[in-house]
C-alpha cells in the first residue's frame, strides 16, 4: 500500500493547486504557494502550502502551520478535510478526486467500511491511530495538574486532530472542528477495548479545548472503565482519569480504574476474582451516592468495600492543593495496614516515580 500511497502523491502534487481549490477553498494563491488559515479550512495566511518548487530538498505539496507548528502533505489535507481515519479511506478519496480507479477488495472480499459513529469499532480505530503520549501535549496536560507519573499508562494515548462535532451551545462561526486530544481507551474485564474517552486540548496543552464539551467519551461505557494496571484480588476505583492518576502517584502498583462518571461508577462490572475494593468518592451528592450504590453489590458479591474519601472535592484537587506529602497522608489512614505497606509509597519515592 505505501507504493500505492507514493504514487498517488505524487499524482496529487502534480496538480496541486486543484487540489487546494477543492479542499481549502478558503485560501487564495500567492505565488509559488496556497495560503489558508489553517488545514481545516478557515480563512486566514497561517498555512502555507507549496505548490512547484524550485529546489528537489523542498519538494511541492508539503504544507506548514505557522500558528501551531503542524505540517503534511495533501493527503494529509484530505483526511482532516473528509473527516477520514484511515490510510485506505483517504487513498480511495484521494483516487475519486484523480478519476483514478479505486482499489481493490481486502483479501477476505470485502472492503474496509467506515465503522459507525461513536461505536466500538470507531474507538478502538481511533485509539489504534493515537499515539503514546510522552512527549505530546497530552502529557503536558496531565503534568498541569500534578500528574507526571503517565509513561507505563498504555490505556493512554494522544491524537493531534481529533474530529469535534460542535453542538448549540458552541459558536459555529469561530470554532474549530478537530482539536488535539488525550484518548483514553475503555476496556471490560477481559482487556477487550468497548470505548474511548476524549478530552480536547487547547494548543498550548495546558487546558482543556475553549469548547462547550471538551470531554466526551463513545462506545459502549456501562459496567467498563479506563484502566490502570490489571486487578486480581485487589482494585481501587473512582470517577475520573485525573482522580485515580492522582491517587496513583502514591499508590503505582494498585490496580486502578477510571468509569468516567458518577453513573457508571456505580454500574462497575467487578471482577470475579475481586476480594478488597477501594471506592474513591467525590465529595459532591452523585458522588456519595454512586459510592454507597457500588459499595452495597460488592457487598452482595462478597468483596469488601472500602471508601477513598479526599479532603477536598476529589483527589486531584488534593494534590493540586494540599501536594503530595498530605494526599499520601490522607490515604494511608483510609487503607488497610498491609495495602498500605505493599502498595503505598513515601513522598520522596512519589516525586522520583
Amino acid at each position: 500500500m505505501q507504493d500505492r500511497a507514493t504514487d498517488i502523491a505524487q499524482r496529487l502534487a502534480e496538480q496541486a493547486e486543484a487540489v487546494c481549490r477543492h479542499y481549502l477553498s478558503s485560501g487564495r494563491r500567492e505565488g509559488r504557494y496556497w495560503l489558508v488559515g489553517d488545514a481545516d479550512n478557515t480563512p486566514g495566511r497561517s498555512l502555507f502550502l507549496r505548490l512547484r518548487s524550485l529546489e528537489p530538498a523542498k519538494p511541492a505539496d508539503k504544507w506548514t502551520d505557522a500558528a501551531t507548528g503542524e505540517h503534511g502533505d495533501l493527503l494529509d489535507i484530505i483526511a482532516r478535510r473528509e473527516r477520514l481515519t484511515t490510510l485506505r479511506d483517504t487513498l480511495d478519496e484521494a483516487r475519486r478526486f484523480l478519476a483514478l480507479p479505486r482499489t481493490e477488495p481486502t483479501d477476505n472480499g470485502h472492503r474496509h467500511m467506515p465503522a459507525p459513529t461513536g461505536s466500538p469499532e470507531a474507538a478502538r480505530r481511533l485509539f489504534a491511530m493515537s499515539k503514546p503520549i510522552v512527549g505530546t501535549l497530552a502529557e503536558t496536560y496531565l503534568r498541569e495538574r500534578g500528574i507526571s507519573n503517565t509513561r507505563t499508562c498504555t490505556a493512554l494515548r494522544f491524537h493531534p486532530r481529533s474530529w469535534y462535532r460542535c453542538d448549540s451551545d458552541d459558536p459555529a462561526d469561530h470554532v474549530r472542528d478537530s482539536w488535539p486530544a488525550l484518548i483514553a481507551a475503555v476496556t471490560d474485564n477481559t482487556g477487550a477495548i468497548t470505548g474511548a474517552d476524549r478530552t480536547w486540548l487547547d494548543a498550548t496543552g495546558t487546558t482543556k479545548a475553549p469548547i462547550s464539551t471538551p470531554r466526551r467519551a463513545m462506545g459502549f461505557l456501562l459496567g467498563n472503565g479506563v484502566r490502570f494496571g490489571r486487578a486480581t484480588d485487589i482494585l481501587a476505583a473512582g470517577e475520573g482519569i485525573e482522580t485515580m492518576l492522582s491517587l496513583r502517584c502514591v499508590m503505582p502498583a494498585m490496580p486502578m480504574m477510571a468509569a468516567l462518571s458518577a453513573n457508571h461508577l456505580a454500574a462497575l462490572v467487578l471482577p470475579n476474582s475481586l476480594r478488597r475494593l477501594y471506592i474513591a468518592r467525590d465529595n459532591d451528592p452523585a458522588g456519595r451516592h454512586a459510592t454507597e450504590t457500588l459499595a452495597e453489590r460488592a457487598y452482595d458479591a462478597g468483596i469488601e468495600a472500602l471508601p477513598l474519601i479526599p479532603a477536598l472535592g476529589d483527589f486531584n484537587d488534593d494534590l493540586r492543593q494540599l501536594g503530595l506529602p498530605a494526599l499520601a497522608d490522607g490515604v494511608r489512614l483510609q487503607l488497610d495496614r498491609a495495602d498500605a505497606e505493599q502498595f503505598l509509597i513515601s513522598h520522596k519515592s512519589s516525586e522520583a516515580a
